[in-house]
């Protein structure tokens, strides 16, 4: 079955990290089946490493502030994570699958 992805959700989720008014730094996207859904969010970069697992395939996008007291810059990246116990053929469709998640994360 092919992947699927819930982009309405999706969206909304990468959004609460774009806003430079929320407290969400991170936001996890996870599969529920053959589906891409939102997962966890938070404020703590901490909370997000707890979510890499050696048994979870998971993309993340995440927020970091750079710079110093007289300017401050928003940074983003979008985080791929396969752990170690993952098999070889979800390794392999995650490499596709980015390309689902890369459609919202613009």
């Amino acid at each position: 079955m092919a992947t699927r992805i819930d982009k309405e959700a999706c969206r909304e989720a990468y959004n609460l990290v774009r806003d430079d008014g929320s407290a969400v730094i991170w936001v996890t996207f996870k599969y529920d089946g053959a589906t891409i859904v939102p997962g966890d969010q938070g404020a703590e970069y901490q909370d997000f490493i707890q979510q890499c697992t050696d048994d979870v395939r998971l993309f993340a996008f995440v927020r970091f502030t750079t710079g110093d007291a007289m300017s401050k810059r928003s940074k983003f990246a979008l985080i791929t994570w396969i752990g170690e116990n993952v098999s070889g053929l979800q390794r392999a469709k995650t490499g596709t699958d980015k390309t689902l998640v890369k459609e919202v994360v613009q």
